[in-house]
């Protein structure tokens, strides 16, 4: 197994994400290769003096920046790391691609590159959110509009990525909506809802609300992309300022203080889960690869998070039931 990893992509490339590498391979044993400018990432090594253990390189003489037309940019760039990195791991249940560049060029490389898996309409990101429990968001911005069987299709997707990244058998799908009635939401939810509610291959629960992330009422939540990266963006932003709050009091005074070194150990542990590098990434499900977006400003421990991600999924068959899922989709229409 090799995961391919993008050096050049994201805020803070290359430094964070070869020194994810190096604490990936360090840590869990896992063989990656840096696909990048091959003098620049030798350079970040002798300066850093890195181990070069278990990495191998991949020289490109391409980048694709945040500021291109992403279909544009992967046609034409096919020596950038988006477009190698899709290509070694087209059609693979062995390997693995992480990118932490543009979204958009990482959504365009993968379709046009890996293509899709037989009978998947729309690829989509997929966001696991830890509050009391992982529940996965899907999709997460890969397809603002969609079509009421696309939000089949991501359920069906949800339910396989869930049970392969943390053993959840059986996971719940709610559909979220501005109400857990079923004649709430506009024509889109309510079209879905039909659909889902006949597929006897998802464990449909019915509408959700969007605190379901919080108390964990389903393991999977379906929704187009637009609502999902809103939902996700807003979640992160909600623990961001929480956490916020409660240090500005714990650090309000003397007994306040003595307070924090009580339950600081406490607090940073809840911290840790909310925390969007604990994950790594957003897998995209749905193309004929295992290919995980991380954060455009991903650092060393959410690089080195999100091949351990891609190590576990690839391990754990995720492209595999991802196909077997579409197939028992076909066969039921």
């Amino acid at each position: 197994m090799t995961i391919y990893l993008d050096a050049m992509g994201g805020d803070n490339a290359p430094v964070q994400i070869i020194e994810g590498a190096v604490a990936a391979v360090s840590e869990y044993g896992i063989n990656v290769t840096l696909i990048g400018d091959e003098a620049v990432i030798n350079n970040v090594f002798e300066n850093r003096s890195l181990s070069r253990t278990g990495i191998d390189i991949i020289n490109v003489t391409e980048k694709i920046e945040m500021t291109e037309e992403p279909v544009a940019a992967v046609r034409k760039k096919k020596d950038s790391p988006m477009v190698k990195g899709a290509l070694l791991v087209k059609g693979s249940h062995e390997d693995a691609f992480i990118s932490a560049g543009s979204t958009g060029a990482v959504l365009a490389a993968a379709t046009l590159y890996c293509g899709r898996i037989r009978g998947v309409s729309r690829p989509a990101l997929a966001t696991l959110v830890n509050i009391k429990k992982p529940v996965v968001v899907l999709d997460n911005g890969a397809n603002a509009d969609c079509r009421p069987e696309y939000l089949v299709q991501f359920a069906r997707m949800g339910s396989a990525y869930i049970r392969s990244a943390v053993g959840v058998e059986n996971p719940r799908v709610g559909l979220l909506n501005i109400g857990t009635e079923d004649i709430k939401g506009n024509a889109l939810m309510k079209e879905a809802h039909a659909l889902l509610k006949e597929d006897s291959t998802v464990n449909f629960i019915g509408n959700v609300e969007a605190s379901a992330v919080f108390d964990s009422e389903a393991d999977v939540i379906v929704c187009d992309g637009f609502s999902g990266n809103i939902l996700v963006k807003a979640v992160e932003g909600t623990a961001k300022l929480s956490f916020g709050i409660v240090k500005d009091v714990l650090m309000g005074g003397a007994l306040n203080k003595l307070a924090a070194l009580i339950i600081k150990k406490d607090l940073y542990a809840k911290k840790a889960l909310l925390d969007p590098k604990a994950y790594g990434g957003a897998p995209l499900l749905g193309t004929n690869a295992t290919v995980i977006k991380a954060h455009g400003n991903s650092d060393a421990t959410a690089i080195k998070n999100a091949v351990r991600q891609a190590d576990t999924l690839v391990r754990n068959g995720m492209l595999s039931a991802l196909e077997e899922a579409i197939k028992q989709q076909e066969e039921n229409k």
